[in-house]
């Protein structure tokens, strides 16, 4: 209710209000006194517009002297510019004369530079070749039977082959406490009594103890046995044929030598390396000048040997396939005046030489190794990775060439702690029993140690690269990588041996006859001996008579 009343006096006087303004308007005081405030407002407006228009003509007047100023700077500012644009450009065209001058001195000091650079790498190239030829030529002169396989007798200034004993400072020859070895006795052919001294016979002071002292005085003593057979001889009256009686085997000619003179003068000259000249001269000496053997007579016995021993040649031929380990190796002869090759094929027990004019496949052909299906124990000859079943290298051969690299490339590790862990394993194969087992954890141990040393000489290889002139360290270690198998094959059978020096000894038996020989003059004559070496060396083996089993071959 009382918003009502104050809203509806609102009204009212807002009415009230636009009532009395419409009065004004309607009356004219209104036009009059809004005329007159106009008039007053305009007159305001003028003065305030001229007020504006002496400022804006002051501030022309103003501007234009800023700008005539501001040019003014502008002209001296660009005449300035011009000045320094002007030195900057004479400075430049003096520096551009400058650097062309030493671009012209640079460029002919860099064509002397590299002059010299070029001399100075064709230098150290050369340089560098020199100190491989001399790490070559060192290396070639430092090889020895210790660390290549150049055996020691070819060695002039060689020195004294140690051995791996220990010195224990006693004297050479038998120890107190020990019973001694002395010479055998022998049944005596003559006995001679020496009678007792006078001095101890009758004297009461001296008594016989029952003991007899004997001495023997040992003789050799050659006689030359001659058996003459003779029968008489008949005539055919009708036919005119003489005849006579059957001589013995043997004897075909007027004189005729036996079994011993043949075995002697064939064991002399095949197997003690003694020549023709000097056999004949030391069975003449042996006689008494009675026996003079003829040189074409000795020259043929060692045909005569291998022809009558065939059989048994065969049979080791035989024998020796069914064994499960065999070694095997080459060595040349000469043949005048050129190389030969001679084969080994061997076990304890058999040894077999083969007469081969080629290696390779050629000289293996009609060896047992061509039908062999056992193990091959051998000096790394690839042509050998052709035949058998499995394969031994022999491990003297890395030994060796290892101490060369370590002589040869002394900052490398990996020479040294392979050679090391070899000649370990060697040690720790060598004291097992022949009839032992292999620990198989010690294998994979062994095994394990030889991955990680080949790892450290690829490491050191791709580091350091090996010489151009010198590359034998890593082709071993290649080599001992690709084939790492077949150098530790003998950590998992006892019957395969370490090295494959029974093949080396017995061809070192040739290389002494070839030493003696010098040159064959037939290539019959190298084959004839390799037979009778052959079973020379398996009547050794069986423990045989050399001479008796000879003689008998030569009386058949």
């Amino acid at each position: 209710m009382n918003l009502n009343f104050e809203f509806i006096a609102n009204l009212q006087y807002k009415v009230k209000n636009l009532s009395a303004r419409v009065r004004a308007f309607e009356s004219g005081d209104k036009y009059i006194t809004m005329k007159s405030e106009f008039k007053t407002q305009l007159s305001g407006k003028d003065q305030e517009i001229r007020r504006l228009k002496i400022e804006v003509a002051d501030a022309h007047c103003e501007t234009v002297t800023a700008r005539k100023n501001w040019i003014q700077v502008f002209d001296d500012l660009e005449n300035e510019h011009v000045n320094e644009l002007q030195i900057r450009d004479r400075e430049i065209e003096a520096l551009k004369t400058k650097l062309q001058k030493t671009e012209d001195i640079l460029a002919e000091t860099m064509d002397k530079l590299r002059e010299k650079i070029k001399e100075q790498y064709q230098s150290l190239t050369e340089l560098e070749e020199e100190k491989g030829k001399n790490l070559k030529l060192k290396a070639q002169i430092n090889r020895d039977y210790e660390n290549s396989s150049i055996p020691s007798s070819r060695l002039v200034n060689r020195k004294k082959i140690p051995n791996s004993r220990e010195k224990t400072g006693r004297k050479p020859g038998g120890q107190p406490g020990h019973k001694g070895h002395g010479r055998r006795k022998l049944s005596p052919t003559n006995k001679i009594h020496i009678p007792a001294p006078k001095e101890y016979e009758g004297n009461p002071n001296y008594r016989l103890t029952g003991r007899t002292i004997t001495k023997q005085v040992i003789n050799l003593s050659i006689n030359v046995a001659v058996d003459e057979y003779d029968t008489p001889e008949f005539r055919d009256v009708i036919t005119g044929q003489r005849v006579h009686a059957d001589f013995p085997d043997g004897a075909v000619n007027d004189v005729n030598y036996g079994g011993s003179v043949k075995a002697f003068a064939f064991l002399l000259n095949s197997r003690c390396c003694v020549s023709i000249d000097k056999v004949r001269e030391f069975l003449s000496g042996l006689t008494n000048g009675e026996l003079q053997i003829s040189k074409g007579m000795i020259s043929g016995l060692c045909k005569a040997f291998s022809q009558r021993t065939e059989a048994e040649q065969r049979k080791a031929f035989a024998d020796i396939l069914l064994s499960p380990v065999m070694n095997t190796d080459f060595t040349n002869a000469r043949l005048n005046g050129k190389n030969v090759q001679i084969a080994i094929c061997a076990t304890p027990d058999i040894a077999l030489y083969f007469a081969r004019e080629y290696k390779g496949h050629a000289g293996v052909k009609g060896t047992p190794v061509e039908e062999y299906q056992g193990i091959l124990v051998h000096d790394h000859d690839k042509t050998f990775y052709n035949y058998g079943d499995h394969h031994q290298e022999c491990m003297a051969h890395p030994i060796r060439y290892l101490k060369d690299s370590m002589i040869n490339e002394p900052d490398l590790k990996w020479n040294t702690q392979m050679r090391g862990l070899i000649q370990e394993m060697i040690h720790h194969r060598n004291s097992l029993s022949p009839d032992a087992v292999p620990d198989s954890e010690s294998v994979k141990e062994y095994e394990r140690r030889y991955a990680e040393i080949l790892a450290l000489a690829k490491e050191e290889y791709e580091y350091e690269p090996p010489s151009v002139y010198y590359k034998d360290g890593y082709n071993l270690y290649k080599r001992l990588d690709k084939y790492m198998v077949n150098h530790l094959l003998f950590l998992h059978d006892m019957r395969i041996p370490t090295s494959n020096n029974l093949a080396e000894r017995l061809l070192r038996v040739f290389k002494r006859k070839q030493k003696q020989v010098m040159a064959f003059r037939s290539f019959d004559s190298i084959d004839y001996l390799c037979n009778c070496m052959g079973m020379i060396e398996l009547l050794r083996s069986q423990g045989q008579n050399l001479y008796s089993s000879a003689a008998s071959v030569f009386e058949q």
